[in-house]
C-alpha cells in the first residue's frame, strides 16, 4: 500500500524554480568540495589493504524533476579520487543525490566504470545535521547491480553511507560496503571515509539563473 495520489500524471503547480532553497539537508553538499585525508580499506589477496586517498567532489543543483505528481531537487554530483602525490585516477564516481520535500525521501545515485551501479535510499528532516542511505543487493527500490565479473569475484551484498554536515563548511561520510569475495567464507567490509572542505560554491540551476 502506499500513500501515492490517483491521478499519477499530473505535476504539482507552482514548483518553486530555485533548488537550492528547496534541497532540504541536501543543501549543506552544494558546491566543490576538497578532502586530503580519505582513508579506504579494500579486500587484497588473503587479508586487506590500506590506501590513504585524495578526493574532490562537485555537486551542483539541477533544475526540479517531476514523475507526475512527486518532486525531487537534486545535485548532479562527480567524485575524482587520487592517491598522495599522484595524478592516475584511483576512483571516479558520477549520480545524483535527490530530494523529495513532501516525504524526506533521500535517493543516492551512483555509477561507476568498474561495471556497477547503485540506487540506495534513507529519510531525514529537511534541517537534519546527519542522514544515512542505504541499498541492498536483489532491491528494486533500494538496489546494486554488477557486471557477471564482479557478481563472480567481488559481489556487492549491501552499501551503506552515512553523512554528517559540520556547519563550518565542510562535511565528512563513512560508507561501508559488504562484499562476498570469491575464496572467502566471511563477508568483507570495504569502508572508506573522509572529511571535505569547500572550495567553490554552487552554481544556481539553470532555471533558476533564468
Amino acid at each position: 500500500m502506499t500513500d501515492y495520489p490517483a491521478d499519477i500524471f499530473s505535476e504539482q503547480p507552482d514548483i518553486d524554480p530555485d533548488t537550492l532553497a528547496n534541497l532540504g539537508p541536501l543543501r549543506g553538499l552544494a558546491g566543490v568540495w576538497e578532502g586530503v585525508k580519505g582513508q579506504d580499506v579494500n579486500p587484497f589477496g588473503d587479508g586487506e589493504r590500506r590506501q590513504a586517498y585524495v578526493e574532490r567532489i562537485e555537486a551542483q543543483p539541477t533544475d526540479p524533476q517531476s514523475n507526475g505528481p512527486q518532486l525531487f531537487y537534486g545535485l548532479r554530483y562527480h567524485v575524482h579520487v587520487t592517491k598522495p602525490g599522484e595524478t592516475e585516477t584511483y576512483h571516479d564516481q558520477v549520480g545524483y543525490w535527490l530530494w523529495e520535500p513532501a516525504t524526506g525521501l533521500i535517493t543516492h545515485t551512483i555509477a561507476i566504470p568498474r561495471g556497477q551501479v547503485v540506487l540506495a535510499q534513507g529519510r531525514a528532516a529537511a534541517d537534519a545535521r546527519s542522514f544515512e542511505v542505504t541499498a541492498q543487493r536483489g532491491g528494486t527500490e533500494n538496489g546494486i547491480c554488477s557486471t557477471a565479473f564482479l557478481e563472480y569475484a567481488f559481489r556487492t551484498d549491501s552499501f551503506r553511507m552515512q553523512v554528517t554536515l559540520n556547519g563550518d563548511d565542510s562535511w565528512s561520510y563513512v560508507e561501508d560496503t559488504v562484499l562476498s569475495v570469491r575464496g572467502r567464507s566471511e563477508p568483507f567490509h570495504h569502508t572508506d571515509q573522509n572529511s571535505l572542505r569547500r572550495v567553490g560554491p554552487p552554481i544556481p540551476n539553470p532555471l533558476a539563473r533564468g
